[in-house]
C-alpha cells in the first residue's frame, strides 16, 4: 500500500511539473510558429494559428502589435494582420492595423496555456481517481486477507511436512 501511496504521489508531481513546462514550452513553440507563418492554406503552421485565432478569439502572441515582428508582416508590407485576427461582428475586415478596433485585442499565448492548463487538470483528477480505486482495491484485499486468516475454513492442512 505505501508503494502505491508513493507513486501516486509522484504521478501528481510529474503531471503539476508538467503544467509549469507547458508554459515555457508554448512559449517558445508559438513563437516558432508564428514566424513561420506565410498567410496561405495549404501551410499547416498558418491553417494552425489561423485556426487558434478563429477559435480562441484572439489575436498575436501577447497582443495583435506582435504580428508587427513576424516574417509575415515584413514581406507583405501591407500594414496588417491575417483576417483571422478580425472579430466576427465586424464586416469587411481586413485585419488593418489602422483599425485595432476591428481586431481581437487579446493574445493567444495566454489563452492556449488557459486551455492545456485546463485538460491537463482533467487529466490529474482521473489519475487522482485512478489512485483511489486503487487504495480501494488494496484496502479491500487486506480486509479479505484478514477475515481469510481468522476463518479455519482457510487453513492449510498439513500432515508431517506435506500436504493431505
Amino acid at each position: 500500500m505505501g508503494q502505491c501511496g508513493i507513486t501516486s504521489s509522484k504521478t501528481v508531481l510529474v503531471f503539476l511539473n508538467l503544467i509549469f513546462w507547458v508554459e515555457d514550452e508554448v512559449n517558445h513553440s508559438i513563437q516558432k510558429v508564428y514566424n513561420e507563418y506565410n498567410g496561405t492554406n495549404a501551410d499547416a503552421s498558418s491553417r494552425a494559428i489561423d485556426y487558434v485565432q478563429r477559435q480562441l478569439h484572439c489575436c498575436g502572441i501577447h497582443t495583435y502589435s506582435d504580428w508587427m515582428n513576424t516574417r509575415w508582416f515584413n514581406e507583405f508590407q501591407n500594414n496588417s494582420v491575417p483576417v483571422s485576427c478580425c472579430k466576427p461582428n465586424v464586416s469587411n475586415c481586413t485585419g488593418s492595423l489602422t483599425r485595432p478596433g476591428d481586431l481581437y485585442p487579446e493574445g493567444c499565448e495566454a489563452l492556449v496555456v488557459k486551455k492545456l492548463k485546463e485538460i491537463m487538470m482533467y487529466v490529474i483528477w482521473a489519475a487522482l481517481t485512478f489512485a483511489a480505486i486503487q487504495v480501494f482495491g488494496m484496502l479491500s484485499a487486506c480486509v479479505v486477507l484478514c477475515r481469510r486468516s481468522r476463518d479455519p475454513a482457510y487453513e492449510l492442512l498439513m500432515t508431517g511436512g506435506t500436504y493431505a
